[in-house]
């Protein structure tokens, strides 16, 4: 019997929590798996049950349960990939260094190498208990928890972007300098390599935006995607336990970070991962300001500039993210039963990301 499909628009929070069955092209070899984890993960007993999470739409993520404890898997897909895509061993880094400062991430246990384990790199962390929101407006919840859920994952950002990166043993984590240029180019190539049809607004703001860099700031740890469901939030109060899914942390400008989760309030608020339009003040979710206010008030240094750009720099971002999914779907290596939602997201993000070019001076 295979586990039911939900709808992710009308009820996000079923559709993306909690695990399913192993998608058949995901499927590895547990007896294999069983031996390495005996090998390599301190205190393991098998034998092991595999289930894959249902959110995530790259890398697949499974739950292994074992008499020992509970686990977390997360593999690079098999197939054929973009270059520089799905870089597991890079999450396995960084969440290491940080685990080791008591950052709130899952306790890392191993990181394979060997292909011929499961079929594909991968690493081994802890299942850490706790919520996951999977939609912004966090239904069913009072407007002072909802307020103190998104200032926690305020102060979490802040408290990431406080660490030096030399002193995590992370000062070679990413090239020096030039970080939005890179990043524009990287999601540009990216969004050339698994273009699916013409959109005319990606096509202007790749034009714009390399030609319209702001000035950066000192480089820090970017998360990527440092948003909501990305993160494990304590079952009984706001404290945010674990930040998850880093494949696209790199070194670069923290407002790059800061400025990805403000486009949440860009987003129509009929998107489970938009605001635009909600009435925050009868949800209780801080606006934009308080948003920045605390960021700044937390970690020091001034307000950032050019919000306009970095708006439209994040969208245009997300889109390029988007149709990569897109890219997946067609060639059959998307590895979540909901890649097709956000594929269609594609389009209006990149209508978002010009009307925030246009404000910002293109």
């Amino acid at each position: 019997m295979t586990d039911a499909v939900q709808d992710p628009q009308s009820d996000p929070q079923a559709a993306f929590s909690g695990t399913r069955e192993v998608d058949p092209r995901y499927v590895l070899d547990a007896e294999r798996l069983d031996a390495w984890m005996a090998d390599h993960v301190a205190g393991y007993r098998g034998p092991l049950t595999v289930r894959q999470f249902k959110g995530g739409q790259s890398n697949p993520t499974y739950e292994l349960t074992t008499p020992s404890g509970a686990y977390v898997l997360r593999r690079k897909p098999p197939g054929t990939l973009l270059a520089s895509a799905h870089a597991v061993d890079r999450e396995f880094r960084v969440i290491s260094a940080l685990h080791g400062r008591g950052y709130p991430v899952a306790r890392p246990h191993g990181l394979c190498l060997d292909e011929a384990v499961i079929g594909s790199i991968f690493y081994v962390m802890d299942r850490v208990d706790g919520r996951v929101f999977w939609d912004l407006k966090l239904p069913g919840l009072t407007p002072g928890e909802r307020r103190a859920i998104y200032e926690a994952q305020t102060d979490a950002l802040a408290d990431l972007h406080g660490f030096d990166p030399v002193e995590l043993g992370l000062g070679d984590y990413g090239p020096p300098g030039n970080y939005f240029a890179r990043q524009v180019g990287r999601w540009t190539k990216q969004y050339r390599a698994s273009e699916t049809g013409p959109i005319p607004e990606m096509d202007r703001l790749i034009v714009f935006l390399p030609d319209s860099l702001p000035p950066e700031a000192p480089a820090r740890i970017v998360h990527g995607d440092f948003r909501l469901d990305n993160m494990i939030l304590a079952p009984d109060r706001p404290r945010v336990l674990a930040v998850l899914d880093w494949e696209l942390s790199t070194l670069g400008d923290p407002m790059a970070d800061l400025s990805y989760l403000l486009i949440a309030w860009a987003i129509p608020a009929s998107m489970r991962n938009g605001l635009a339009g909600a009435d925050l003040k009868a949800l209780g979710i801080p606006s934009v300001e308080e948003t920045v206010d605390r960021y700044v008030a937390r970690r020091g240094g001034d307000r950032p500039q050019n919000l306009d750009w970095l708006t439209a720099y994040n969208l245009f971002r997300l889109a390029a993210i988007c149709q990569g999914i897109a890219g997946r779907v067609r060639d059959g290596t998307a590895a979540s039963a909901h890649a097709k939602t956000m594929a269609a997201q594609v389009q209006p993000l990149s209508a978002a990301a010009w009307s925030f070019a246009k404000k910002a001076g293109a």
